[in-house]
């Protein structure tokens, strides 16, 4: 988890967290997409809640909590929603993933027995070109599923 404190270098102008977490902290996971909070690329969690980081002005984010798809995975261990995409077959070209994955995140976070329709929801935030959103519901529900096992 990055905690974003007094240190962030936000020169004059209009700068965008995704643009900090990018050039500044080195975090690329997090993705360029649209540029206007449309697509769901650039999905972070910031303060418990999943935000287009394309949206969030740097300065906003001072003194918040921002995970980004890199904080996910401990000691070298995936965590149970990225191996779900990888079983499922849900990521072809990974641009899209971590959005998907980090909403998955945060609603699992807030309610892990989410029904179907609260996971379409979630997912239907999010632009994906490559890949059937079949293979994506099936990723959501198995991360679902394996998250219970955990608790």
């Amino acid at each position: 988890m990055l905690k974003a404190t007094g240190k962030i270098d936000i020169p004059d102008g209009r700068v965008m967290l995704v643009d900090v977490l990018r050039d500044q902290f080195g975090l690329t996971g997090t993705k360029v997409g649209c540029g206007v909070g449309q697509c769901g690329a650039c999905t972070v969690i910031m303060n418990g809640e999943p935000v287009t980081s394309c949206t969030v002005l740097a300065e906003k984010a001072e003194g918040s909590e921002v995970l980004t798809i890199e904080g996910l995975a401990k000691r070298g261990q995936l965590h149970p929603i990225q191996e779900a995409f990888i079983k499922a077959g849900a990521v072809q070209c990974g641009f899209c993933t971590p959005g998907l994955i980090m909403r998955l995140y945060a609603l699992f976070s807030k309610n892990p027995d989410a029904d179907e329709t609260s996971i379409k929801d979630a997912l239907g935030k999010h632009i994906c070109r490559c890949t059937g959103y079949e293979s994506i519901l099936e990723a959501a529900l198995l991360a679902q599923k394996e998250l219970k096992t955990l608790v």
